[in-house]
């Protein structure tokens, strides 16, 4: 069963410097970004964004990847534009990641040139291998010859690039989690933003759309689609961006009333946080138009709270960092006590999507029957950095995007999540895949077995959980194996809980089941993922 918008574009989608530079033509003195006390102007932005295209390109070539490992900045969505206007490519790297995980993205990335800010620089030191020049994007840095960004900048024009950067070409490589323990860097172009967005603008979804002059709030993690790319969203609407170098809820609610922001995307944990804490009962809300929510499971109760806290329309997103985000939308009407069923709902497709549902043997199925999500959108991505065979496994010839999500779609063209195929686990809006953490437990000499799952939790909607077959005579201490993982990979991906067992449970063929492991702790449960 497919569901298809019926809008089209009518104009050819720009890159993101044309964007840019579009608008310091047409609003040259309004506010684009504010970071702290700095305010930069559209027309700033064009300007320093050319002199940023101009350095990169005294010693690079169109093409080349550069990376940025940092928190959200005005320095960081700068870069995001230079890079686009000399037609490289962007590898925004999670913070949160350990030494061996960045360091692997920076060697599989290719990157050119990596820059760092201040508070990454000893992550950046410990690197095994740098790529040729590191450029500190604030000041410099004690016993290591980096540039300090204005010194870096120094003597760059701000005349434009003589080449031509297309709409086609790729602007940013986000890496997503491996489901074999290494991740993939996902290649998105400009086009996947700027033709998507066409659709959005020239439908009758007002909810969708930033209008210039609004102020749009930039907290999630840079490293993420929901943070670069939304970045880049927020830019293409001109809104006025107001950037946190990463979430912290009590600033969230100042800038609520401060700002008298209109718009507000987080993820579920981060509402929670925000509804938690002191000031959420006296924060005036009466600015905010709509709350955005996605990327990870949010309990009915909660969204409920929210909904009534914050006063405004609420609609969800559903979509993956392969789609450049939300592709499926639950709107602001589907948010209806009366109609509460469809808060289990992921939604219905938004204006350019075609989702459709296949079984096992490619099979398209019919409403109300399961099979894995597939989705066709402007906003697919062109394919994995140096993985063809991945690549071919999840984009089809004719476009078609496999999600790894099984769901249905109801009658009404509501798309239902029902489980993901290939058992990610999504804490705090983080995805952790399970093999690449039962890799980093399995070395332990007082571990057996292991298999690693997400099961509900308050705050973050999932948390990891291991359940571990002890190695003979052994009597493990969780705390020392949690420990142990935390030395291999992110915080975040480790173990919140451990519960041992005498067997794993597995098919046949081997396969941990899952699913069964799973079952007991999602009992009773509304939603088990977004």
């Amino acid at each position: 069963m497919n569901t298809v918008s019926t809008v089209q574009p009518t104009t050819n989608s720009p890159t993101f410097g044309e964007v840019v530079a579009n608008h310091a033509r047409e609003r040259p003195h309004s506010v684009a970004m504010r970071f702290g006390n700095r305010m930069t102007s559209f027309a700033e932005l064009d300007r320093l964004s050319t002199r940023i295209a101009n350095a990169l390109l005294r010693r690079l070539e169109p093409g080349d990847r550069v990376a940025y490992l940092g928190k959200n900045s005005d320095v960081a969505v700068a870069l995001t534009i230079g890079v686009a206007k000399a037609g490289m490519v962007l590898v925004p790297i999670i913070w949160r990641l350990a030494t061996d995980e960045i360091a692997y993205i920076v060697a599989d990335s290719g990157a050119k040139l990596l820059f760092v800010d201040e508070a990454m620089a000893p992550h950046a030191l410990a690197l095994p291998t740098l790529p040729v020049g590191i450029v500190q994007a604030d000041g410099p840095i004690a016993n290591r010859e980096w540039l300090g960004f204005q010194e870096w900048l120094s003597n760059a024009n701000d005349d434009l690039p003589a080449f031509a950067v297309v709409p086609d070409d790729i602007l940013l490589q986000i890496y997503t989690s491996g489901t074999t323990g290494r991740p993939k860097g996902a290649m998105l172009s400009h086009a996947n933003a700027t033709r998507y967005r066409q659709y959005i603008d020239e439908s009758d979804l007002d909810w969708l759309k930033g209008a210039p002059g609004d102020r749009a709030l930039l907290a999630m993690p840079f490293g993420h689609i929901a943070g670069v790319g939304q970045a880049l969203l927020i830019l293409l609407s001109a809104e006025e961006m107001i950037i946190h170098s990463e979430f912290d809820p009590g600033a969230v609610l100042d800038a609520i009333e401060t700002h008298g922001l209109k718009r507000l995307f987080l993820v579920p944990a981060a509402l929670q946080m925000l509804l938690s804490h002191p000031k959420a009962a006296t924060t005036d809300f009466s600015s905010l138009t709509y709350f955005s929510y996605g990327a990870s499971p949010i309990p009915v109760p909660l969204l409920e709270a929210g909904m009534a806290r914050l006063g405004c329309g609420f609609f969800q997103v559903y979509g993956m960092t392969e789609t450049w985000g939300g592709v499926v939308a639950l709107p602001p009407e589907d948010h209806d006590p009366a109609r509460r069923h469809l808060l289990a709902a992921a939604g219905k497709p938004m204006p350019g999507v075609k989702i459709r549902i296949r079984d096992g043997d490619g099979n398209i199925l019919e409403a109300g029957e399961t099979g894995e999500v597939e989705i066709r959108s402007p906003s697919n991505m062109k394919g994995y950095w140096r993985q063809e065979e991945a690549t071919r496994s999840t984009l089809s010839e004719d476009g078609w995007l496999r999600t790894g999500d099984a769901g249905k779609i109801d009658e009404d063209g509501y798309l239902y999540i029902q489980d993901r195929i290939k058992d990610m686990i999504i804490t705090g809006a983080e995805n952790v895949y399970p093999a690449e953490v039962e890799s980093a437990i399995f070395g332990h000499p007082d571990v057996a077995d292991v298999a690693v799952i997400g099961v509900p939790d308050a705050k973050w909607g999932e948390a990891v959980k291991a359940i571990i077959v002890p190695a003979p005579g052994t009597q493990p201490n969780p705390a020392d194996i949690i420990s142990f993982a935390r030395g291999k990979i992110a915080g975040y991906k480790c173990p919140k809980s451990i519960d041992f067992v005498d067997a794993l449970p597995r098919n046949p063929s081997g396969k941990i089941l899952r699913r069964e492991l799973r079952e007991p702790f999602w009992a009773g449960f509304e939603r088990k993922v977004n």
